[in-house]
């Protein structure tokens, strides 16, 4: 029997794309039957190994691109009906503390709150995440044992699993976030989604249902 097909969704709760990229995922899985595998990664540590960086960085200076890039946003936003975003006032915030934080929950079995409470404070209701007391403050509106979770965050193999998933990251392609992996094809950006559903598809054998 072959194994199930593995799709990986890496992420830093740093990159606004990987924040809009990953509220269509579901509807990617319910069509498709695949669920993803949420990695955390350190987006940092990717531009600083791969000398990628931010696309607030790389489009500085340059005339009519940004603008596009903001239409091309806004076309994203319409096509999956995404309401709620907002920009950080606070971008570009270090994310370390966040990307300890989530693989520290996941070991904790805690993933899935800590994930929808950090996007929320990122994204929806934007905050200066990168301030400790701001971090410590957030979290624990949203329910999350935070006390709990940043003592785990400090605990070395925490940090090595952090470490690990970047590095693994980039040695398979990855120089920005959001990346997903498609077995062993790579496709980056929110963007490619619908090549990512095509790919899915194509290597599970599985076709869309026709719409009238």
């Amino acid at each position: 029997m072959a194994n199930p097909l593995k799709v990986e969704f890496q992420f830093d709760f740093g990159s606004p794309n990987a924040y809009l990229a990953e509220l269509a995922l579901p509807a990617i899985e319910r069509r498709t039957g695949v669920k993803f595998d949420y990695v955390p990664v350190l987006l940092g540590g990717i531009f600083k190994a791969t000398g990628n960086m931010s696309p607030g960085e790389s489009l500085r200076g340059i005339k009519n691109k940004p603008e596009y890039q903001a239409l091309e946003t806004q076309r994203f936003l319409r096509r999956h009906n995404i309401t709620k975003f907002k920009q950080n006032p606070f971008f570009p915030v270090n994310t370390l503390m966040l990307m300890r934080g989530a693989v520290a929950a996941q070991f904790e079995d805690m993933f899935e709150p800590y994930f929808r409470a950090a996007y929320h404070h990122m994204w929806d209701e934007p905050k200066k995440m990168d301030d400790v007391e701001v971090f410590r403050s957030a979290f624990a509106a949203s329910g999350i044992d935070i006390e709990r979770l940043m003592a785990r965050a400090q605990q070395d193999d925490v940090k090595k699993r952090l470490i690990d998933l970047t590095t693994d990251a980039v040695s398979r392609g990855a120089f920005g976030s959001p990346t997903f992996f498609v077995g062993k094809e790579m496709f980056f950006g929110k963007d490619q989604l619908r090549d990512v559903e095509d790919s899915i598809l194509e290597q599970t054998g599985r076709v869309l249902p026709k719409t009238a």
